[in-house]
């Protein structure tokens, strides 16, 4: 699998890597997340991602990741997240709380270390305080994490991007999520971050026939229908299209896609032999988002 510099951390990344969300919320069990991350790892992914919150109230992302991978934990990059209490009993965005929830994630995870540790889409005025980056940046210099990133879209990704303190972004792209391409991409080529996408393919909503309940979602559907794309009536020219954009985008230099079927990052996988979508490609798609996007569409966390 193709492999590209995370930006100024220097690591290899794969372009496809894993997002733990699913097996947390949906409390996979653990021989099948077991299977599903070692057959990654064995195929070519490094990056597994996940956060202090994935969790169904039993069991988090985060411990069934440390109890699935942790004896070939050279082999892989460990991001996660913090911020939210998730059942610690501190304020979120507190600078107890942030501490707190490192040391906790170390533990699940079954590491000494955090390749990336991420604030978890904190507000833009969270950030401006500053309290929180210098946690972050406490743990790095303890030897905790190897670098510090922002998770987050719009305006506070702009300014994760441009106040120096951050190595990575990881923020939502995709063919119903295209704001972050002009306002975010550029500016972290110009000062080399690394950027991470997240909901690349914004979570299959294509396959829905009539409008998701789930409010999550629902707003990708709805803006799809207005895009009209013509390769989404196959739903694997779809996704295959709608990674390969992702991935074809400058600057972008990993995707995380979830799931909680071992046989569906072979899929994925297989979906980028190609590598990214040509240039004319991408225009294309770009034009017709230009031609129809509402003020209103920002990106969605």
């Amino acid at each position: 699998m193709e492999r590209r510099v995370l930006g100024k951390t220097g690591l290899e990344v794969s372009v496809l890597g894993f997002g733990g969300a699913e097996i947390g919320y949906l409390g996979a069990e653990a021989s099948i997340v077991e299977r599903l991350l070692n057959s990654a790892l064995d195929a070519g992914l490094n990056v597994i991602d996940t956060a202090e919150c994935y969790s169904n109230g039993q069991v988090s992302s985060e411990e069934l990741i440390g109890a699935a991978i942790a004896h070939r934990r050279s082999e892989c990059y460990l991001f996660t997240k913090c911020g939210h209490a998730s059942g610690l009993d501190y304020p979120d965005w507190s600078p107890t709380l942030l501490e707190r929830s490192i040391e906790r994630s170390l533990r699940r995870l079954r590491t000494d270390y955090l390749d990336l540790i991420q604030l978890h889409t904190c507000s833009l005025e969270i950030l401006q305080r500053g309290e929180v980056i210098e946690v972050l940046q406490r743990a790095r210099d303890a030897g905790k994490a190897r670098f510090i990133g922002y998770s987050g879209d719009n305006e506070a990704a702009l300014y994760a991007l441009e106040c120096g303190a951050f190595d990575t972004l990881q923020t939502s792209i995709n063919i119903a999520d295209q704001r972050g391409i002009d306002l975010l991409l550029p500016v972290a080529q110009k000062n080399n971050i690394g950027v991470i996408v997240k909901r690349p393919i914004a979570n299959a909503v294509w396959l829905y026939k009539e409008r998701p309940s789930n409010g999550y979602i629902a707003p990708y559907w709805e803006r799809l229908q207005k895009l009209q794309y013509s390769f989404l009536d196959d739903p694997e020219e779809a996704a295959a299209t709608a990674l390969r954009f992702v991935i074809g985008l400058p600057g972008v230099h990993t995707a995380i896609v979830g799931t909680t079927k071992p046989e569906r990052w072979q899929q994925n996988a297989k979906l980028l032999e190609a590598g990214g979508l040509e240039p004319e490609q991408i225009e294309a798609i770009r034009r017709r988002w230009k031609e129809v996007a509402e003020a209103d569409w920002v990106s969605l966390s």
